[in-house]
């Protein structure tokens, strides 16, 4: 199916890996030009043929920055896909064990990199009638699922997407988002992510956690999702083909999110 991107121009957060890196890639297989920003120009990033720009998303001035050197380098921006986050907190810490500073590293990633690029890659999307893709998580609609600041971060992502859907709807601009459960990446993957932690913490090895994962948390395919697979939906809702899409929050976790 040809998606009608080509020749389109688009921005991607949180790029060097997992399912930034994935979202990257297809885009650039259906003809677009990408900017890709991430902290670290990775040999996997590069390769690509993506604009990398290199910016910490988690501070004020940084997702501003990254918005200025893509319009400088793509023109006009047509599409603006808000990836960067994660943080996995104090492992298994309670409400009163996580101070201020953890609640706000987190919601800097995870909420302000969001708002901070959306409101300066705006008034280009405006101009060409763009779309916006914001990745949250299916833990916003089951805040027990991860680490609480986490959690509400993403729900706060999602809300807002709602709300910049319903302003600026009318303007042209398509707002959408998309919820994944568990995905292979290095947040569950690696020794030192999440994953890692809480292997430890319970006593067993690692590659035995991610096996009984999608079970305990109810995945029905009995995997967890590929980044690639969370990829294709949002180049899905990048495409003029979505044009009706809008103010959406898709789930992509296999069925482990039971309610309606």
């Amino acid at each position: 199916m040809d998606l009608q991107l080509k020749d389109k121009t688009a921005l991607v957060t949180g790029a060097s890996r997992g399912i930034g890196l994935a979202v990257v890639e297809q885009l650039i297989a259906e003809g677009v030009r990408v900017a890709a920003v991430a902290r670290t120009s990775t040999p996997e990033l590069r390769s690509t043929g993506a604009f990398v720009v290199q910016a910490d998303l988690g501070i004020a001035g940084g997702p501003e920055q990254a918005v200025a050197a893509a319009l400088a380098e793509l023109g006009e921006l047509d599409v603006l896909v808000n990836n960067v986050g994660g943080g996995d907190g104090e492992l298994g810490a309670g409400f009163l064990d996580i101070d201020d500073a953890t609640w706000q590293t987190m919601y800097e990633l995870n909420l302000f990199a969001m708002v901070r690029a959306t409101r300066a890659a705006l008034p280009s999307l405006i101009r060409q009638q763009g779309a916006i893709v914001n990745v949250s998580s299916n833990s916003a609609r089951m805040p027990s699922a991860g680490p609480t600041p986490y959690s509400t971060a993403k729900a706060a992502v999602t809300a807002l997407s709602k709300a910049l859907a319903e302003e600026f709807g009318p303007q042209g601009v398509r707002v959408n988002t998309v919820s994944p459960g568990a995905v292979r990446t290095a947040l569950w993957t690696s020794p030192d992510g999440y994953g890692g932690k809480l292997a430890r913490q319970l006593g067993i090895p690692q590659e035995h956690l991610l096996a009984a994962l999608p079970e305990q948390t109810g995945m029905l395919t009995g995997r967890l999702v590929e980044p690639a697979e969370v990829a294709a939906l949002v180049t899905q809702l990048c495409s003029p083909l979505s044009a009706s899409i809008i103010g959406a929050d898709i789930l992509i976790d296999a069925g482990g999110t039971k309610t309606a």
